[in-house]
């Protein structure tokens, strides 16, 4: 089964403006929760830190995954993200 792993690591100025503005985290899981009631969000994980978070998507390709990603309010700030095709085996 084909999944998309979505690896975002967020800056650490990006990090001080979330918390500067408690709106961007409600705003952003939003967007988590409608990909996860759409079943095209498998699983999401965030570091104790916050910095950094994992989705892995399924059914969908990977330039709409990339779409979705550029669409969340925390985009602007994030450093670095990096996705990786997979396929999962049980």
């Amino acid at each position: 089964m084909h999944r998309i792993l979505v690896l975002i690591t967020l800056s650490d100025s990006g990090i001080e403006s979330i918390k500067a503005n408690p709106e961007l985290p409600k705003k952003e899981m939003e967007f988590v929760q409608q990909w996860r009631e759409e079943k095209i969000l498998e699983s999401f994980f965030i570091s104790v830190t916050k910095k950094d978070a994992v989705l892995i998507f399924q059914q969908v390709e990977e330039a709409a995954v990339k779409t979705l990603i550029e669409t969340l309010p925390y985009f602007p700030y994030m450093e670095k993200i990096d996705y990786h095709s997979l396929n999962k085996q049980f």
